[in-house]
């Protein structure tokens, strides 16, 4: 099935935070410096901006249709946190262990994965058209309206 054109933007920044991944879950010692960079360049530019868009408009409209206790709801912010804590970690430590590498990036794919196999499919199936044509319009806005994207746009 295609993706909902209002969660398209969110699924290309998922792509990329895959291939980040990928690199961290295959480090070793000859990788594990680039794949460290690789990730804070990322969590930088995309990362940060992308769980921040998800907390404050895709949960919230996902919300007035489910309890914000359902449990996809409560998993993207556990997630979120988890991953917000290893990335302060990994900023922090110039030289992490492949293990520290590794699951970070096993964290990091099964969380996009959720997103794209029960968190989108769900949005989509809950919202109205005109409420995804909404949320579509806002998640544009906040994109372009991360620091890292207009000075690089």
């Amino acid at each position: 099935m295609k993706r909902s054109d209002a969660l398209a933007q969110l699924s290309r920044d998922h792509h990329h935070g895959l291939v980040v991944a990928q690199r961290l879950r295959r480090a070793t010692p000859a990788t594990a410096d680039a794949a460290r960079e690789a990730f804070l360049v990322f969590w930088a530019d995309e990362g940060q901006g992308h769980f921040r868009a998800e907390e404050d408009l895709l949960l919230p409209a996902l919300a007035r249709h489910q309890p914000p206790t359902h449990d996809a709801i409560v998993r993207v912010l556990t997630d979120h946190v988890d991953v917000r804590r290893r990335a302060a970690d990994l900023a922090a430590d110039p030289a992490p262990t492949c293990d520290d590498l590794r699951e970070l990036g096993d964290r990091l794919h099964a969380h996009i994965r959720h997103e794209e196999r029960v968190l989108f499919p769900l949005i989509e199936a809950a919202l109205a058209t005109e409420e995804l044509a909404a949320l579509a319009m806002a998640l544009e806005a906040a994109h372009e309206s991360e620091p890292s994207r207009s000075s690089s746009s």
